[in-house]
């Protein structure tokens, strides 16, 4: 049997989602097409329920600073009941979302999907064929090509984990690494981070992360740098990570160890050939308006995608152009301009905008306004050492170019700073905005 559709999206995910929406509200027929659950990366497997995690860790980190100064009594994590308390969320978001696909008349399948010409894929034996596709797969860990490849889990099994291992390796040292570290060494695991660059959280500003490191140290991680891992072998208690630093080799033991070292776009089983859609280095190849390069019919949006940052906004709002593009040809354009982005270790740290090498690259004059506060309000009222910031303005125009945070509130915080990139705000702009005292925001005016 074949059913024809006019889009066919495939994931069902943020991008997913707002994309079948939007083009089901204009009346076009719209399916959707799931192996998993329902829901996607960042509601099942990603941001909300490690955030979920993270609101527990932070209230233990809390309670602990405050220790001796109004706080008394011992916190700490319940594992099992803050696991619970995750899964509160994330239980019921699949049948929720099959339940907002039926209320709109989107058709739901469950499978695989396999594209078998350049309108057509099989799904479960049964022919869908689309004068659109959405690919809005998501990303997956990438391939390492190391011996006990197989051994590693991931960020999904993390978050899944119904007792806290006392011993974990994180391969890799971006946002998982940093994140998942400060979730377990507070739940009592001791933790390992095997980098193999020269510093954790790359995409954000060396200074910065420099400030943030203190918080690792005090946890008692122990993070390895220009370490790389060779291979993973079973041992009769666990695992045996072997790693090389310096020349030297090195050997870490683990109940667990985590895949963290960077994720590729999900378009591996998908026969992408069949429906002639060229990709490159394991990435699709779009044109400016998220379409295939070599099929019309096709378009791209998310991590799937991966032209903006890796971030769910940017999944949202490729979705909004993809849909805007297939209902009224192609007019949009991605605009990344001003994105944040936040790790959300204790405390968080948080940049949008260019960073100064990025600045020097681009020849703009500008300068910068970097300090390490530890002495402010907002890092005493928190009792939290940690706080810095460093903020780029370019002269003469005075708009702002970057800020880089670190510290109490900047996760919210770096929403101001992007406002200001996305609509092209002046520093005199943020300095003479009142902004509630004593707040976060309130520290805005200082760091300009």
């Amino acid at each position: 049997m074949t059913r024809n559709y006019d889009l066919v999206v495939i994931g069902s995910g943020t991008a997913a989602m707002v994309g079948a929406m939007r083009v089901r509200a204009a009346g076009r027929s719209v399916a959707v097409i799931d192996f998993r659950p329902y829901g996607g990366t960042c509601a099942l497997r990603g941001c909300d329920p490690k955030k979920m995690l993270i609101s527990g860790a932070s209230a233990v980190d809390h309670a602990r600073r405050m220790r001796g100064k109004g706080v008394a009594g011992d916190t700490h994590i319940a594992w099992a009941d803050l696991i619970a308390f995750k899964r509160s969320f994330t239980d019921p978001v699949p049948e929720k979302h099959e339940e907002r696909y039926l209320e709109k008349g989107i058709d739901a399948f469950h499978g695989r999907a396999r594209l078998t010409g350049p309108n057509s894929l099989d799904v479960g034996g049964e022919t869908l064929t689309f004068r659109n596709l959405l690919i809005a797969t998501g990303a997956e860990p990438m391939k390492l090509g190391i011996p006990g490849e197989a051994h590693l889990v991931t960020n999904e099994d993390f978050l899944e984990l119904d007792v806290m291992p006392k011993r974990i390796v994180l391969v890799g040292g971006g946002y998982i690494a940093a994140e998942f570290s400060h979730i377990a060494a507070r739940a009592g695991a001791e933790v390992v981070i095997l980098q193999r660059s020269e510093r954790l959280l790359p995409r954000f500003d060396p200074d910065v992360v420099g400030w943030l490191m203190e918080s690792f140290r005090q946890l008692g991680v122990d993070v390895r740098l220009e370490t790389t891992v060779e291979s993973i072998e079973q041992t009769r208690d666990g695992f045996r990570v072997h790693a090389r630093a310096n020349d030297q080799p090195l050997a870490f033991d683990a109940d667990l160890v985590i895949h963290a070292a960077g994720r590729t776009p999900a378009i591996g089983d998908l026969d992408l050939d069949a429906a002639g859609i060229e990709q490159e280095m394991g990435r699709l190849r779009l044109n400016e308006f998220l379409q295939s390069v070599s099929n019309p019919a096709v378009y791209a949006a998310g991590d799937a995608a991966q032209l903006g940052p890796p971030l769910t906004p940017v999944s949202s709002h490729d979705a909004k152009v993809v849909a805007a593009n297939i209902l009224n040809g192609n007019t949009e354009r991605p605009n990344y301009r001003g994105v944040p982005s936040v790790a959300f270790t204790i405390p968080p740290i948080a940049a949008v905008g260019l960073t100064e090498r990025e600045a020097r690259e681009q020849g703009l004059l500008y300068r910068v306004k970097s300090q390490k506060a530890s002495d402010w309000f907002t890092a005493r009222a928190a009792a939290e050492p940690t706080y810095g910031f460093k903020v780029l303005v370019e002269e003469g125009a005075e708009r702002v170019l970057g800020a880089h945070l670190v510290g109490p509130n900047v996760d919210e915080v770096i929403n101001i700073f992007a406002l200001a990139i996305r609509l092209g705000l002046t520093a005199n702009d943020l300095k003479t905005t009142m902004f509630a005292y004593p707040t976060g925001a309130s520290d805005v005016g200082y760091m300009l």
